[in-house]
């Protein structure tokens, strides 16, 4: 199962999320929970890197099925943040339909 953890602070917003996990879904490499949870925060991280022009601290572990992504304060602008909540509805979107693969937890909410 692909466990994701969003991390908040007592504003609300958005300073860390963590994916860690395997969907196993399908077979490797046809696995479309894995395939869309990974276009989804791989797409907002590039988002807000580009976008944001945001130095985020970016962890891909040593053997997949890890992203850790750490958003620094003074990198917390209102448009990184649209584009993380816009994430975390994408992988809701996912889990709604297949949360035997794929669990949210929001910390903060």
């Amino acid at each position: 199962m692909i466990k994701v953890t969003i991390n908040r602070r007592n504003d609300q917003s958005i300073y860390s999320f963590l994916m860690s996990g395997h969907a196993e879904s399908g077979p490797y490499g046809y696995d479309l929970v894995c395939a869309g949870a990974s276009a989804v925060s791989f797409g907002a991280v590039n988002a807000v890197t580009a976008l944001c022009e945001a130095e985020l601290e970016i962890d891909l572990g040593d053997n997949g099925g890890f992203l850790q992504c750490i958003l620094p304060e003074d990198e917390s602008s209102p448009e990184a943040q649209i584009l993380l909540e816009g994430m975390i509805v994408s992988l809701q979107t996912i889990a709604a339909d297949y949360s035997e693969h794929i669990s949210i937890s929001d910390h903060g909410r």
